[in-house]
């Protein structure tokens, strides 16, 4: 585990806007800037902005080094199950990958009844809803109580600001946005690496209780899986060891997660609307040390944080002159 001294540190040097227009065309998104080049790559640089309730809350320190070097070890790992986009690693904040047209649906894998966000499954069930995205639920779930299968809850991609919406098939193909060829693949690749998911997060203590897949096709008209997987930004992780017992007891389940920032937030009465209050240094730091007890205990390996002004360090890895 990181030293706090050097999380508090971070504080003041975290990454939270770039521009390096030598790179080529530049898409923002919540978390992550992506630059396209002319010959057919993007790059993908993780910054250490923090997004829930579909908004940006802030910057949590070295957050970005966490999630790059967590999606890059989990496309590794799961390269057998499904092609992904990622060409290389050159800088700890960035991935090198192929340009893809992106698949206009995130697919929301679930295998437990909870949540707190507007298009969680327990919010739902909570209000009495049965039918959720096409799937009949049963009566009588408890919060946090596991589903008899995995279930697929596909939502829309909204811009950033806006919320996603979460529908059936049947739904998500009425937009329009999405084929049913692109939505059928999709799916049930998204289904094949879930299970992956949760085997090796079993072999780590872990529950991999949800998560969200994006996908894209290339050029040659390959679906691959791009932007991240199975990372605390993308997954809702808990303590296996822990789970029956505070399940039986009505108590949550121990997260490894950004639930840790979701909590605070509720915790303070916010839910998504309006203006959020600012984080504070400590929530911050605390936030930090979940992302990375999440990478060292799913990786196996110790979080060795760059502390080099990451900026600059970016702009020497990739070879650029101008940007900020």
């Amino acid at each position: 585990m990181v030293d706090p001294a050097t999380l508090r540190a971070g504080l003041s040097s975290c990454l939270e806007h770039t521009d390096f227009t030598a790179l080529g065309a530049k898409y923002e998104g919540k978390v992550r800037d992506n630059y396209s080049t002319t010959d057919g790559r993007r790059f993908i640089v993780v910054t250490d902005r923090i997004s829930a309730f579909d908004c940006v809350l802030g910057t949590i320190p070295f957050k970005g080094q966490v999630l790059n070097g967590m999606a890059a070890w989990w496309f590794e790992q799961t390269s057998n199950v499904a092609p992904n986009h990622v060409l290389r690693v050159p800088d700890p904040n960035v991935l090198e990958c192929v340009e893809c047209t992106p698949v206009l649906v995130e697919m929301v894998v679930r295998a437990y009844a909870t949540g707190t966000t507007s298009t969680s499954l327990w919010t739902h069930y909570e209000r009495g809803v049965r039918n959720f995205c096409g799937y009949q639920l049963p009566e009588g779930l408890k919060k946090h109580q596991k589903l008899p299968a995995p279930i697929l809850t596909p939502t829309t991609k909204a811009p950033k600001g806006e919320h996603d919406v979460s529908g059936s098939r049947e739904e998500i193909l009425a937009t329009g946005q999405v084929s049913a060829r692109d939505f059928d693949e999709a799916a049930e690749i998204a289904m094949r690496l879930f299970a992956a998911g949760q085997r090796t997060c079993v072999e780590r203590g872990l529950i991999l209780v949800d998560t969200k897949y994006e996908f894209g096709r290339t050029r040659d008209g390959k679906l691959v899986v791009i932007d991240e997987i199975h990372t605390p930004d993308s997954s809702r992780f808990w303590q296996k060891a822990t789970y029956e017992e505070r399940f039986a007891a009505g108590q949550d389940p121990e997260p490894l997660d950004k639930d840790f920032v979701r909590r605070w937030y509720g915790a303070q009465g916010y839910k998504g609307d309006g203006t959020p209050p600012p984080m504070p240094d400590d929530v911050r730091i605390g936030a930090a040390q979940k992302y990375i007890a999440a990478y060292e205990q799913i990786t196996g390996r110790a979080f060795e944080p760059s502390t080099e002004p990451p900026v600059a360090r970016i702009r020497k890895n990739l070879g650029l002159e101008g940007g900020r």
